[in-house]
């Protein structure tokens, strides 16, 4: 015990001394990384039993493969277009090894909706974006997300000024080259969405070579009457690493809609926090993680009910085969004077072999006495007559138990707004579960 407690403090050291050395006085957002390394220094990494973290042994992970005092590879011969999505009319922002490339990306909005890399929009939109960069992600409430507030090196600013629509969905491609060494990235998003404006983002991450880890944070605020779909699309290959915290601010009668995709890596961890700090607010929350071999997936889910007569929907649902393991904690806090809230949340998982797993706890806290809310979960196999009765009339097993489980994905996917991208996730998902399950 007492080697693994030295042994985590050593990589936070190691990491806030590189953190410390990288912080430039003169930058407008340096109170806000001074802070938030302070608070990364008195946390810590979370050691293998902390309760949010003991089903992921991410601490672990990092001390095993990753030196943070080397420098990412400089990669020039990325095929950014291997990775593209096709057919969709979007602004695109491509990250590199965590480094904004200008050259591979397309920001084509004009006007009023402002889509820009944040280290240029420090410069040249600094009110509007130190107005709300670090005033919903709590450093202090977490280690990683301390981490990232502290070292972000890059990542995106997005403004839709009220009563705007965003005609083209934004894009943002996180493409983690490691062919020539381990790569570390820590990016930052904010995303502010005017009264009465519409918006529609997604991200992508991809991967290739060694080991690779990704610290992202996103904020995200909603102002009244607007509308805002997030996809996130986790589709690495090899030895990849992965914390992503997406937290969501709203006010009255706004209307969020997200979906987590986690299709592969090594170890991959997904927190989605709301708060809903309004009345007649609409939060949709849609979760698939199909996993094979050794890959660990674990989303967590808060969502805050801060005001009465709102609405929130949860359902996540995984695949597990391999010696893959799922992990899936869900809190829904009603706060005493969210009366006349409604809130729900579904977790349900498949189990492929004995050896896959999965680990699940979803949780509800009321502190108010009208309400409507329930929260349930439901891990199991594959119907045995259901598969007998495809296979009865002709079906092989393979192909058989391949449709049982494109119907149990479709409920996540049936909920995608976005043509272009429907199609593409559908290509994508049944092509796994063909040929992986």
């Amino acid at each position: 015990m007492m080697s693994v407690a030295v042994s985590e403090k050593n990589i936070t050291t190691e990491i806030a001394s590189g953190i410390e050395k990288s912080l430039n006085a003169a930058s407008s957002d340096h109170a806000l990384r001074k802070e938030a390394l302070e608070s990364f220094r008195n946390l810590g990494l979370p050691p293998n039993k902390a309760e949010e973290y003991k089903f992921t042994p991410i601490t672990r992970s990092l001390e095993k493969n990753f030196n943070f005092a080397t420098q990412n590879p400089v990669s020039k011969n990325t095929d950014v277009s291997a990775y593209a999505i096709p057919g969709v009319e979007a602004d695109v922002l491509v990250f590199i090894n965590g480094v904004y490339s200008k050259e591979a990306s397309s920001i084509k909005s004009t006007g009023a909706v402002t889509v820009l890399p944040l280290q240029e929009a420090l410069n040249t939109k600094k009110e509007i974006v130190l107005k709300h960069l670090g005033k919903h992600a709590d450093t202090k409430a977490d280690a990683f997300i301390a981490w990232n507030t502290a070292a972000f090196k890059d990542g995106v600013f997005i403004h839709v000024p009220d009563n705007t629509v965003a005609e083209k969905p934004v894009i943002l491609y996180h493409i983690h080259d490691a062919a020539q060494g381990q790569v570390v990235s820590i990016n930052r998003n904010l995303i502010v969405v005017g009264k009465s404006s519409e918006l529609t983002v997604l991200e992508k991450f991809d991967s290739t070579g060694s080991a690779n880890f990704s610290n992202t944070v996103t904020e995200a605020v909603v102002a009244e009457n607007a509308g805002f779909n997030l996809y996130s699309i986790q589709n690495d290959n090899g030895p990849r690493y992965q914390f992503g915290l997406t937290q969501i601010y709203q006010t009255n009668f706004s209307r969020v809609n997200t979906y987590t995709f986690t299709l592969s890596g090594k170890l991959v961890r997904n927190n989605l926090q709301f708060v809903l700090d309004g009345e007649g607010i609409e939060s949709h929350m849609y979760g698939l993680y199909l996993l094979a071999n050794d890959t660990l997936a674990d989303n967590h889910t808060v969502v805050d009910h801060r005001k009465p007569n709102s609405f929130s929907n949860e359902m996540y649902k995984g695949i597990m085969d391999g010696s893959s393991k799922g992990v899936f904690n869900g809190k829904i806090y009603v706060r005493p004077n969210a009366q006349k809230t409604n809130a729900f949340q579904a977790n349900r998982n498949i189990l492929l072999t004995d050896k896959a797993t999965v680990n699940t706890k979803p949780q509800l806290e009321i502190w108010a006495d009208d309400v409507k809310c329930s929260h349930g979960c439901t891990t199991g196999q594959l119907d045995e007559e259901a598969l007998f009765y495809l296979q009865a009339r002709g079906i092989s097993k393979e192909t058989a138990q391949a449709m049982m489980l494109y119907a149990f994905a479709g409920e996540v996917l049936d909920n995608v707004k976005h043509p272009v991208i429907k199609e593409y996730l559908d290509n994508v998902i049944s092509e796994r579960l063909h040929k992986n399950f």
